[in-house]
């Protein structure tokens, strides 16, 4: 904290270059720097004046003490963080090796079998056979239960099957007894989630994970228990007995039911025996598998409304980390019984990649959220409640289900149809089971309604990535949404005189998304919508009106492989409570075909305007679709609170309501889909337009106009390739129009992933939006520069993204874009080494 000084005086200053700081000092300076560790000049004259004891320390010195103290911290942090990766690559290290070594027993154990089927083979065709030999079968395929004798229900018994279920356990998470895959799209790395595997030829469907998370391995092992937390097809799962055993473990009999992910398929049951024991080297295991009647164990009678399926020997290995952290191998392995759906839905229950994205790699997930979020814990508003925040997550995927599934102990029963079987109307007279909505609030009044209806259906969705289509209805709302639904809906969980039912709440249509909070992964946004609007009541005629939406979603990575598409919403008072009533509804999207979606992140970009104007109209640029035929289901489910005797209209108006939504979304589809792309000249992506082609050749000469050089490497000719290159240059590169309030009008991918949007929220956006309120007297600066001179550089700041979120640059360039008159046609910003706080 002292820095030398010439001549030995404490107090004095050697030519302006050298001063030592008393104690005193030091603690003032760092108990300023932690209010403020970047002042202004202005400010740190305030400093000097404010506190005395720094008065004989000119200002020219107290600011190198704050850049000195700044690049500190600054060495400490990225001291710390690659000590983290460093133990990171140690581990990753550590299981790539042992990964290695597995796969070369199973390469052994292959080329055996390999060569004893050649030598049996040929003695076959010799007619040379020995009786008294026995066929080898490979590892994994042979049942492991028929091996055995069957067992009674006693602790001993109970005990030998939960041994027998370690073993074959440990034979999947380490050895060589089923064939592991690498994961399509999944490739092994220190910004990974794992390593992570799916089977190959073995009974039914079954995934692996390995991964590094930064918690203990008791605390990994209490939160992958509680699977309800983080499996969200996991309805509940109920302890029915514990036995100690001799050696320190327990044994768990468990009764665990998984909702129906649509109306088109039953709900599954498992009966389970859970082993936990630690191992002699101090790894931690949890092992499970099914009771079934052939180990004549206890049995659990078959539940109405359930498919009982079997799972495996699967569970946890949890072994110490060295540097604190577990070392984490996860291994789900299931029998779905896929004859109870329907042919078309078979592929969900077939597929162990769509196991692996919904049970290991959430289980993964799960365990690094909690992780960050541990390590996160000095956070300030809403970043100090992350357990809150996905609560209300967990509420409305959960409450979402049940209205789906319609349990009838859960108060849920069918309503008579009006002839026509693709919405199905449920009605709910116990809505304290959903979500407490008949609560009391604290102003005195209760909720108004005493029931729950529920409207729901499926369909079958050809040629169209659920992301994709997800991402549309998520920034579109209008399109396919009611407002006075929307009104309705707010107003029945509400309370208040205003709220009384009949009673027009307001026309609402402006949508605001305001975030807030997101996994580490970016595979889940919880989100606030806004809907703004005005009364039509007399007496708050032409008032202004707030509607609230808290709103999930989840699936808008189109890279992703098997990943379930859902964006579920709830109406919301406007303090959040984290008690507040809910009643979820929204769209669940599920792929059918395990082929990868080979499609763009900004396919929606020309969508608006397809849907306004027709094929026959001119869209803006979109990108093209090189997808053979997918396919996918999509579940939606409308929930409405009303007064039992207004049951009859609540419910012809929801049916309505759905059907009418399931034509919107079919129009989108249409929209969307590679056939209807490749069928109209005019959807051409943006890499084949003239104008984009146009635009990017404007951007490049003008940069090399006002700076002097090239912006994109010399020798690239051709507007296709110029713009090619623009579109995937590292740093952000964005348009924006010459308007009194200027919003971006293009953005290449960078400034895309920077603003968090996609080209068609693009120009929803306003720059001013984005900078913080130093940018934007810094940009009011050197906006008449840029209009005279032709360009300007800013300085390094933060901005923000479209979700709220700020992002650090170096430094920004700022030019005028001519066209082919030389007229100014937009203003276009570069912002180098972009990166999010």
């Amino acid at each position: 904290m002292a820095m030398s000084c010439k001549d030995g005086n404490k107090h004095g200053i050697d030519n302006g270059k050298y001063v030592r700081y008393t104690p005193e000092q030091v603690e003032a300076l760092e108990r300023l720097y932690h209010e403020c560790p970047k002042p202004s000049s202005i400010r740190r004259q305030q400093l000097i004046r404010e506190c005395p004891i720094l008065s004989n320390i000119e200002p020219k010195q107290i600011k190198v003490w704050f850049q000195n103290r700044r690049c500190r911290e600054k060495q400490r942090k990225e001291a710390s963080r690659l000590q983290a990766v460093n133990r990171k690559l140690t581990a990753m290290n550590k299981l790539l090796m042992e990964e290695n070594d597995r796969l070369q027993k199973q390469v052994s154990q292959l080329v055996y079998e390999n060569g004893y089927f050649r030598q049996h083979t040929q003695n076959t065709t010799l007619g040379a056979k020995d009786a008294s030999c026995e066929p080898v079968v490979p590892s994994g395929q042979h049942n492991l239960a028929s091996q055995h004798p069957p067992r009674d229900a006693s602790p001993a018994g109970l005990l030998s099957i939960a041994e027998e279920t370690l073993t074959e356990f440990l034979s999947k998470a380490t050895g060589t007894a089923v064939e592991w895959v690498q994961m399509p799209g999944m490739k092994p790395g220190p910004d990974s989630i794992g390593i992570v595997a799916i089977s190959h030829g073995c009974p039914g469907v079954a995934a692996r994970a390995c991964g590094l998370v930064g918690l203990e391995p008791t605390r990994v092992a209490e939160i992958l228990k509680d699977q309800p937390s983080w499996f969200r097809d996991c309805r509940a799962v109920d302890v029915l007995n514990v036995l100690p055993t001799a050696n320190g473990g327990t044994i768990e009999l468990l009764y665990m039911q998984l909702y129906a992910p649509t109306t088109l398929a039953p709900a599954r049951d498992f009966w389970l025996l859970r082993y936990t024991s630690v191992l002699e080297d101090g790894s931690l295991v949890i092992c499970e598998r099914s009771l079934k009647n052939t180990q004549n164990g206890p049995t659990m009678p078959p539940v109405q409304h359930f498919v009982r399926a079997e799972m495996l020997p699967s569970g946890y290995l949890i072994r110490p980390c060295e540097g604190g952290g577990s070392i984490i191998h996860i291994v789900d392995h299931m029998d779905l019984e896929p004859w109870s759906v329907p042919e078309v839905l078979r592929p969900l229950y077939e597929s162990s990649t769509v196991l692996a994205q919904k049970m290991t790699m959430a289980a993964l997930r799960q365990l690094r959220q909690i992780a960050h979020e541990v390590s996160q814990s000095n956070g300030t508003g809403w970043s100090r409640r992350p357990a809150a925040l996905r609560s209300l997550g967990q509420r409305l995927t959960r409450g979402f289900n049940e209205a789906l599934n319609g349990f009838n102990d859960e108060g849920w029963s069918v309503m008579g149809n009006d002839g026509m079987d693709d919405v199905t109307i449920l009605v709910n007279s116990s809505p304290d089971k959903l979500m407490g909505l008949n609560i009391s609030f604290a102003n005195g009044f209760s909720a108004i309604s005493n029931a729950v209806l529920c409207a729901r259906a499926s369909m079958l969705l050809q040629n169209v990535p659920p992301a994709i289509l997800l991402r549309f209805l998520r920034e579109h709302r209008s399109e396919w949404a009611d407002n006075n639904i929307d009104a309705y809906s707010a107003a029945a969980v509400k309370v208040g005189p205003w709220s009384l039912p009949g009673s027009r709440v307001g026309s609402f249509g402006n949508q605001v998304i305001l975030p807030l909070a997101h996994t580490i992964e970016h595979e889940e946004f919880l989100e606030v919508i806004k809907l703004e609007g005005i009364g039509h009541t007399p007496e708050d005629a032409m008032m202004p009106r707030e509607m609230f939406l808290l709103q999930l979603c989840s699936g808008m990575d189109e890279n992703a492989i098997g990943t379930c598409a859902e964006l579920i919403f709830a109406p919301i008072d406007a303090s959040f409570a984290d008690d507040a009533p809910l009643l979820p509804s929204g769209f669940r999207i599920i792929p059918l075909d395990s082929g990868k979606e080979a499609s763009s992140p900004n396919r929606t970009l020309d969508l608006a305007s397809a849907l306004e104007i027709g094929p026959a109209g001119n869209r803006a640029p979109n990108d093209s679709v090189n997808s053979g035929c997918s396919r996918s289901v999509m579940t939606i489910a409308f929930e409405f609170a009303f007064e039992s005797h207004m049951q009859e209209h609540v419910a012809s108006m929801a049916r309505q309501y759905v059907r009418s939504i399931i034509s919107s979304v079919q129009r989108v589809a249409l929209a969307l889909s590679p056939s209807h792309l490749s069928s109209h000249g005019g959807l051409r992506s943006p890499l084949g337009t003239p104008e984009a082609q146009t635009l990017a050749r404007w951007i490049c000469n003008s940069y090399r106009c006002y700076l002097g050089v090239e912006l994109l490497k010399s020798g690239i000719e051709g507007g296709e390739l110029v713009l090619k290159t623009l579109w995937h240059h590292s740093d952000a590169i964005m348009c924006c129009s010459l308007k009194a309030l200027p919003v971006f009008t293009f953005a290449n991918q960078a400034g895309l992933d920077m603003l968090e949007t996609t080209l068609v929220a693009l120009q929803d956006i306003t720059l001013e939006k984005i900078f913080d309120d130093h940018g934007k007297k810094t940009l009011c600066s050197e906006f008449p520069q840029i209009m005279q001179q032709g360009f300007a550089c800013l300085q390094g700041g933060i901005c923000l993204s479209s979700m709220g979120r700020p992002v650090s640059y170096e430094r920004a360039v700022a030019w005028k874009v001519l066209n082919e008159e030389e007229n100014a046609h937009c203003i276009c910003f570069m912002f180098v080494n972009w990166s999010f706080v």
